[in-house]
């Protein structure tokens, strides 16, 4: 009898298939009421520190530069109060093979498949993850299926978006093209069933741990040429991975007080899951419309648990705006001579400006490049813009209007990180879990567990709860 591949039925079964595609049973990490074992769930990944990198390396990832951007800093400087300028690194992960820092995650995912004897991989992504999970499958022999969502319903899609999946065609993997809509993770749970293919997802805890020798790298590196390890680290924040992997390879790098400082493009008022808003904006990774509603709840991923969860390491988190983005990259080009793509780059606008408010003595470093060229170049993504009617033009970029115009910085005194207000993404959080659990009760492990979720006291917790009429239960 043929299986029910219904959008109910795939759904209904949705569990079984991540266990069968993955070997891990998610239920041994469950508490009672609302919570999971997180640390028992990243040490089921199994390897050590020593391991990933080692594994990368055979794999062409890893031991990066870490190099500094005189230019950039000197820059920030003569904008700065005087004393004001940390010194401005970049970590350049686009040396590894496949251009981005997701070779990372891409080298453990497809390690560990090979291990338990899968003929294949298959990753949703419309992103680099894509061309990085295809070229480790490449190296090691294995099949590869890529599920992107990549085009409108009229079959339009972005240039950096249509590269990206040029490049995992090129490495030879079987790419799954759909337009924008609900069916992404429903096409990715049937082809799992249906081809008994490893899920490497972004969001395993094999990703996640796979970006951790990132964060490690950086600090040993800063230590050992500096004395001392980054006064602050940017990170470029989407779906959380490349935070939550950082942060944690830095604290085991010993690094315990580097300010880890999530950056996103400020894409406020479009709808990422919209048609009509799908080609309106102008970057395609590191945007607000994809970090925020994971920042709140990230247990919206493809796996059961997500091994990606920032409000467990956050500490500050900004916004910049797309056109200080494409200055910014611009200005690496021509001041430092690194053309990089659009991703790292969002991470390096909220640098510059952060930079002004430290020491002239401190040291912030960006932690990704990415690969840049063909349809992730800024020009064709502007001219993308403009042809879906956005005005680009110089001015303030506060003025921005995500989906209506693209503003240039006049000049770099106005490039600006923008505070966004952790508190309100914690209650959110709060009011996640109240809503998805269906709370009307929260035990004392409940409590403790949304607490080391956002880093909070239990006062904070319980007022939110009791905000809510969730009783508190003391035993």
């Amino acid at each position: 009898m043929s299986r029910d591949m219904s959008y109910e039925a795939i759904n209904a079964r949705k569990n079984q298939i991540m266990k069968d595609a993955m070997r891990i049973s998610y239920e041994d990490f469950e508490w009672d009421g609302i919570g999971f074992d997180y640390e028992k769930m990243m040490r089921e990944v199994g390897y050590s520190m020593e391991e990933m990198r080692q594994i990368q390396l055979d794999n062409g990832v890893g031991d990066t530069p870490l190099l500094e951007m005189r230019n950039l800093t000197a820059l920030a400087r003569k904008y700065a109060p005087e004393g004001k300028g940390a010194r401005i690194f970049i970590k350049d992960e686009a040396c590894n093979a496949s251009g981005s820092f997701k070779a990372r995650r891409a080298a453990i995912s497809v390690q560990q498949a090979k291990r338990l004897g899968y003929k294949g991989v298959i990753a949703a992504t419309s992103g680099n993850y894509g061309a990085a999970v295809a070229a480790q499958a490449a190296m090691n022999g294995l099949k590869c299926i890529v599920v992107q969502e990549c085009y409108d319903n009229d079959k339009v899609g972005q240039p950096e978006i249509l590269e990206k999946q040029r490049i995992c065609e090129a490495y030879g993997a079987e790419v799954v093209q759909l337009t924008v809509g609900p069916e992404l993770f429903t096409t990715f749970l049937g082809l799992l069933e249906e081809t008994g293919y490893f899920n490497a997802s972004l969001y395993t805890p094999f990703g996640i741990a796979g970006v951790e020798t990132l964060g490690y790298e950086l600090a040993v590196q800063c230590k050992e040429r500096f004395g001392k390890y980054p006064d602050a680290v940017v990170c470029t924040n989407a779906g959380g991975g490349n935070l939550t992997g950082t942060a944690r390879g830095l604290l085991k790098a010993g690094a315990d007080h580097t300010q880890v400082i999530g950056a996103s493009i400020d894409l406020s008022g479009l709808h990422m899951a919209s048609d009509h808003d799908f080609n309106k904006k102008s970057c395609t990774t590191g945007h607000t419309g994809f970090a925020i509603p994971f920042v709140t709840w990230p247990d919206r991923s493809d796996c059961p648990r997500n091994a990606a969860r920032t409000l467990r390491y956050m500490d500050r988190y900004v916004t910049v705006k797309q056109g200080e983005v494409f200055y910014i990259t611009q200005a690496l080009a021509v001041l430092e001579g690194y053309e990089r793509g659009p991703a790292g780059n969002t991470s390096l606008t909220a640098a510059f400006a952060l930079a002004q408010q430290m020491d002239q003595d401190q040291i912030i470093i960006v932690q990704e490049t990415e690969y840049t060229g063909a349809g992730k170049h800024t020009m064709p993504q502007l001219t993308f813009a403009k042809q879906n009617g956005v005005e680009v033009y110089f001015g303030d970029p506060d003025t921005e209007v995500p989906g209506k115009t693209l503003v240039f910085p006049k000049d770099p005194s106005m490039i600006r990180a923008r505070e966004y207000d952790l508190k309100k993404a914690k209650c959110s959080y709060v009011h996640n879990c109240v809503k998805n659990y269906h709370m009307t009760e929260a035990t004392k492990q409940d409590i403790q567990y949304i607490m080391d979720e956002i880093r909070e006291d239990e006062s904070f917790v319980v007022n939110e709860l009791k905000q809510y009429q969730v009783k508190i239960k003391e035993v």
